[in-house]
């Protein structure tokens, strides 16, 4: 298992999918185990009641359904469905629409969800999802996505405060096609944790918020400093740009 989860860490998101259906069909003991360590790149539905899509994984699966946050029904068709308390049911409402005007300010576009559901009597787990994809608007991109994946554990409150455990993955894929260039695919994943313990006197919702803003900064940096840094110093080692090529001085 420890092997199994060493190789997914290394696959790019494109390949998550292949490479976990082949590990459950050598691994089928551990197949639990696989399906709810590895995170497979966001997949979207429609919500055909409110016209409004909506992102597929494993926390509004029911057997081969699942739950749409706009309208709490499950697609196909599933009777007896598990479905959040009303309590939470109320703040899950509230946290897609705030979620969406998030997405909005920070992504300039893409599809969230936001699911919520009891984890024991007094305390529960929201999962916060992004999915945002582009195709040549900036720069030399030709296709790119943004998956991510925000899961809070909220415990007990206790005197004022409640202790919020995140555990976030993003998985990031891009192509650029260009004549200087060429064909250029850079992708991967990287995953975080994060504790906090805060008062709840503006509201769950705005605590968790928070938590997911300060984590998705550290996120974006990271990548930035290891997939982006470490690929423009390999590229510019091998390939030097013409101006540090026209700097050099040539040898005696």
């Amino acid at each position: 298992m420890e092997a199994a989860m060493d190789l997914m860490r290394r696959m790019p998101p494109g390949s998550t999918e292949t490479a976990l259906n082949a590990l459950l069909s050598l691994l089928p003991d551990h197949s639990l185990d696989l399906l709810s360590q590895v995170d497979l790149p966001l997949q979207v539905c429609m919500d055909k009641k409110n016209n409004k899509e909506y992102i597929l994984c494993e926390y509004n699966r029911d057997a081969d359904s699942y739950r749409s946050p706009w309208s709490n029904i499950y697609e196909p068709p599933l009777e007896d469905g598990t479905v959040p308390s009303e309590e939470m049911r109320n703040l899950e409402v509230e946290a897609n629409e705030v979620f969406s005007v998030y997405r909005d300010q920070y992504y300039e576009g893409g599809i969230s969800s936001v699911y919520i559901w009891e984890d024991d009597e007094e305390s529960f787990i929201a999962c916060f999802l992004i999915k945002k994809d582009g195709q040549g608007k900036r720069g030399y991109m030709q296709i790119g996505s943004w998956d991510a994946i925000h899961v809070i554990q909220v415990g007990a409150q206790e005197e004022g405060s409640a202790h919020y455990c995140l555990n976030s993955t993003v998985m990031l894929s891009l192509t650029t096609d260009n004549k200087q260039s060429g064909t250029f695919n850079l992708s991967g994943s990287i995953r975080r944790q994060m504790s906090m313990t805060l008062a709840v006197a503006d509201g769950h919702l705005a605590n968790m918020g928070k938590i997911i803003e300060e984590m998705e900064g550290k996120l974006r940096n990271s990548l930035d400093q290891v997939y982006f840094g470490k690929t423009r110093e390999m590229v510019c080692t091998l390939r030097p740009p013409p101006e540090v090529l026209n700097m050099r001085i040539p040898d005696s």
